[in-house]
């Protein structure tokens, strides 16, 4: 299992329509909204780290109204 946090900054003015569609994605574990240079923070569970990038490429860059992301692969200390 590998987890992640994605932040996301969204387009002004789309952020319903935005969370609505990233609210059915079943990765997500948990979404946070934060004030500051990014808009989200998405906790993420997936089987392995390609399966996390492939998602955040393909599912979440791709909804309209997110305008980038950054992805911290978390880790154990």
């Amino acid at each position: 299992m590998v987890t992640g946090l994605v932040l996301v900054k969204l387009l002004p003015g789309k952020e319903k329509q935005t969370l609505a569609k990233l609210k059915t994605l079943k990765s997500i574990v948990h979404m946070s909204a934060v004030f500051g240079r990014w808009d989200l923070v998405l906790d993420m569970e997936t089987e392995d780290l390609p399966t996390l990038s492939n998602f955040v490429v393909q599912e979440i860059r791709s909804i309209p109204g997110v305008l980038s992301t950054e992805t911290l692969v978390t880790t154990s200390i």
